[in-house]
C-alpha cells in the first residue's frame, strides 16, 4: 500500500478528483447489496469510504486500522460533503471483537469503564478536541511568558520536607532515608529569584496526597507556575489577567472546530478583571443568609453565592493571614493581611498567588507561627540571607483550565491517564 497522502481532517475541496491514501480507524460498516460503505475516522474527523467490491468490507471489524486509496468525490448527500471511491484497502491491524467500549458512547459507559480501556476511549474526536485544546493552550503559554522574558526551569519533583506543611504529602523511600514528592515548586522557584534568574516559569507534575474524590481533584496534576523579582501582587495579577486573555482569545480562534465537537463557547474576556476583597466576599456570602465568619476559608456554598454577583472571570484578593501559607506577603501596615489572592472562574478557584515575603526575618517569624520549624528550611530560608529581592508570582493548576477552556466539568477528563485515590493504573 502506498503510504498516506493525506490526513482525513486536512481534505478539502481542492482534493476533489484525486487520487488519496488515507488511513484511519473504522468507526461503521455497511452493506448494502452490492455496495459496501465505511466510516473510515481519523483524528477528529471521519469520512464515507465507498466499495463497489462489498467483499474487503465485509472482512474488517471495528476499530480495525486500514488505508484505503481511491478517487475523492463530492457528495453534498453524506456527512462532510464528500466520499473517497475504493480501490484499494489494506487491513493494517485488525480489531478484536467485542469492542471493551463503543468509541461514539452511543452505547454510553461509566467513567471507570472507560477509564479501564483509556486508549480507545481516547479516539473518541470529542476527547481527542479536549487535549488538542490542552496542547493550544500550553504552546499560548510557553510564547506568551518567553515574549516577555521568562525563562523554562524545571525544579526537583523528590523534595525533602513539605512546601507549605500539612500532611497532604506522598512519602518516597529515598535509598537510606525517606522523602516526598513535590507538592509545588514554590520554594525552588523563590530560591532562583535570589540566584538573578529574574523571571522564571515551570510546567511539571506536582502531587498532593488529598483524600478528596470529587470531580475537581486529582492527586496528580500538572502545574504552570511563575515567579518574578522585583514585582509586587498587582504586576503578577496583571500578568495573570493578559495571559488568561490571550488563552480564551486564541483557543476560540484557533480551536473552533474542537470547541464545535464539544458544544462549548468560550466567554469574552474584557480587562481589567474585577478585584474583589476576601472582605467584600465575605460581605456577599453574609447577605445572602451564608454563615461565614471572617478568617474561615471561603465554603462552596458561600463561593457559589459571590460567583452569582460575579463576571465568569475575577480576583479575590486581601486574604488573612492565617488561611494563606507562610510565604504571602503581608501588608506592612497590617499583618493580618496578606498581599495575596486567587483567580476564580465562576466558583472554581483557577489559580493562586501573592507577593512573597523576601526578608529573612519575617520568613522564619511567618514559619514559626504555622507551627512549622525553620530548621526544616534551611537550604530555602538561606537564600533569603544573602540579598533576596521582592518577588510575586502564581499557580494554575493545568487540569481546572483545561476544564474551564472545554467546559468539561470532570478534571479527570482533562489528563490523559488521571491518578486519584483509587486508580493508579492504566
Amino acid at each position: 500500500m502506498v503510504k498516506r497522502t493525506k490526513r482525513v481532517e486536512e481534505i478539502s475541496e481542492k482534493d476533489y478528483g484525486k487520487e488519496l491514501v488515507i488511513s484511519g480507524w473504522v468507526q461503521n460498516v455497511r452493506v448494502l447489496k452490492n455496495i459496501g460503505f465505511v466510516r473510515l475516522r481519523e483524528g477528529i474527523a471521519d469520512i464515507q469510504v465507498t466499495f463497489h467490491d462489498p467483499k474487503p468490507v465485509k472482512e474488517l471489524t471495528l476499530e480495525s486500522v486500514i488505508s484505503v486509496k481511491g478517487l475523492l468525490e463530492r457528495n453534498e448527500s453524506v456527512s462532510g460533503g464528500c466520499e473517497l471511491i475504493a480501490s484499494e484497502v489494506e487491513i493494517l491491524n485488525p480489531a478484536k471483537a467485542p469492542l471493551p467500549l463503543d468509541v461514539t458512547q452511543k452505547v454510553k459507559a461509566d467513567f471507570d469503564t472507560r477509564i479501564d480501556s483509556r486508549f480507545m476511549d481516547l479516539r473518541n474526536p470529542r476527547n481527542l478536541a479536549i487535549f488538542r485544546i490542552r496542547s493550544e493552550a500550553f504552546r499560548i503559554i510557553r510564547e506568551f511568558l518567553i515574549n516577555r522574558g521568562f525563562m523554562e526551569v524545571n525544579t526537583p519533583k523528590i523534595i525533602a520536607t513539605a512546601t507549605e506543611g500539612g500532611t497532604e504529602l506522598f512519602t518516597v523511600k529515598y535509598f537510606e532515608k525517606e522523602c516526598y514528592l513535590s507538592q509545588s515548586p514554590q520554594l525552588y522557584k523563590e530560591i532562583l529569584m535570589s540566584s538573578g534568574f529574574d523571571r522564571v516559569f515551570e510546567i511539571a507534575p506536582a502531587f498532593r496526597a488529598e483524600e478528596h474524590n470529587t470531580p475537581r481533584h486529582l492527586n496528580e496534576f500538572v502545574s504552570i507556575d511563575v515567579e518574578q523579582s522585583f514585582a509586587n501582587d498587582e504586576d503578577v495579577m496583571s500578568l495573570l489577567e493578559s495571559l488568561v486573555k490571550d488563552i480564551f482569545d486564541l483557543v476560540s480562534r484557533n480551536k473552533k472546530r474542537e470547541l464545535e465537537l464539544l458544544e462549548y463557547e468560550l466567554p469574552e474576556v474584557k480587562l481589567p478583571l474585577r478585584r474583589l476583597r476576601y472582605s467584600e466576599a465575605i460581605e456577599i456570602a453574609r447577605s445572602k443568609n451564608i454563615d461565614i465568619k471572617y478568617g474561615e476559608d471561603i465554603s462552596t456554598e458561600a463561593i457559589r453565592a459571590i460567583a452569582e454577583e460575579m463576571e465568569p472571570l475575577y480576583f479575590i484578593t486581601e486574604w488573612p493571614s492565617e488561611i494563606k501559607p507562610f510565604y504571602a506577603q503581608p501588608f506592612e501596615n497590617n499583618e493580618t493581611i496578606t498581599k495575596s489572592f486567587d483567580l476564580m472562574f465562576g466558583p472554581l478557584e483557577l489559580s493562586s498567588g501573592a507577593q512573597r515575603v523576601h526578608d529573612a526575618e519575617l520568613l522564619k517569624k511567618k514559619i514559626i507561627e504555622k507551627n512549622l520549624n525553620p530548621e526544616n528550611f534551611d537550604f530555602y530560608i538561606k537564600a533569603f540571607e544573602y540579598g533576596m529581592p521582592p518577588h510575586a508570582g502564581w499557580a494554575i493548576g493545568a487540569e481546572r483550565l483545561v476544564s474551564v477552556l472545554t467546559g468539561v466539568e470532570n478534571v479527570k477528563e482533562c489528563t490523559l491517564f488521571p491518578r486519584d485515590r483509587k486508580r493508579v493504573v492504566p
